[in-house]
């Protein structure tokens, strides 16, 4: 497992310090968008800027490094148990040889850990495959952005919201319009629908792994995600809250069959700086 463990440890310093070409590209494409000689503009010439320094000086993107969240897919046989551990020793190695800031943080006493791990931290979730391959998704999670997120319990009368995609879309643009600009935008949401908070929590989540140049195989949440991206830029809350053109660059909606009783949805904000990576063993 010492080869896997420095395999994590590496992919730690590629998504800490390497922004995805897919997230990349669009943030050119919104560049190139706004203004000349708008703040919107100023902003992301300075966004574009931090990408390039901290991938040539292998240096962090944000400095805060989030909330490590993996999810892993396990061949048939391969102890979650010890994939677990070398994840913790990883990420221990990783959090002083990045370096990563420790996030990390006692409910009960209120002390860092140090070394950005505890009780839950970071987040694995772990799924079998048939696949002969072990598959290993890290994505590092920003609390700001993460704070600017949202759950909601279709219908809600005060967004005229029903239990269907339009109230979706009414949940989506409620919550960039709360957010505005205190989760660094332009902003990627995720957004998870389904039948309980924990189901569509972790499906939201998820959907922020999609890269941004790949439509979703639904042609109806395909639709939908196309429509939304236009709306939340119409919002003209832009880069940093500063105004421009660009509030989002990416929506990404995922679902899951429902009781007919119930309707969550949760819509995970990210910022900018949507740091994921992939490690395939």
């Amino acid at each position: 497992m010492l080869k896997l463990r420095d395999g994590i440890v590496e992919l730690y310093r590629k998504a800490a310090t390497s922004l995805p070409p897919d997230v990349e590209d669009a943030l050119r494409s919104a560049h190139a968008a706004e203004t000349e000689g708008a703040n919107a503009k100023a902003v992301l010439s300075a966004i574009l800027e931090n990408i390039r320094i901290a991938r040539e000086t292998a240096r962090p993107i944000c400095q805060d490094t989030g909330v490590p969240v993996f999810f892993v897919k396990v061949p048939i046989g391969l102890s979650q148990v010890e994939l677990k551990g070398t994840i913790i020793e990883a990420t221990r190695i990783a959090t002083e040889k990045v370096p990563l800031r420790a996030n990390a943080v006692d409910i009960l006493t209120d002390k860092n850990s140090g070394d950005n791990t505890g009780i839950g931290f970071p987040v694995i979730y772990f799924e079998e495959t048939m696949d002969s391959i072990l598959t290993i998704d890290l994505m590092l999670k920003g609390s700001g952005c993460e704070n600017a997120g949202q759950m909601y319990k279709l219908p809600i009368e005060e967004l005229k919201a029903e239990r269907d995609l339009e109230g979706v879309r009414r949940c989506v643009l409620d919550t960039v319009y709360k957010a505005q600009g205190r989760g660094c935008p332009p902003y990627i949401l995720g957004v998870g629908i389904g039948a309980s908070k924990d189901q569509v929590t972790r499906l939201a989540k998820d959907q922020l792994m999609r890269k941004l140049n790949k439509p979703n195989p639904d042609e109806v949440l395909a639709r939908l995600e196309e429509r939304l991206l236009i709306e939340v830029n119409q919002l003209g809350i832009g880069p940093l809250g500063f105004g421009g053109m660009t509030t989002a660059i990416g929506v990404r909606i995922g679902v899951n069959h429902r009781h007919p009783a119930s309707y969550f949805v949760d819509i995970s904000v990210c910022c900018w700086a949507n740091r994921r990576g992939r490690l395939i063993w």
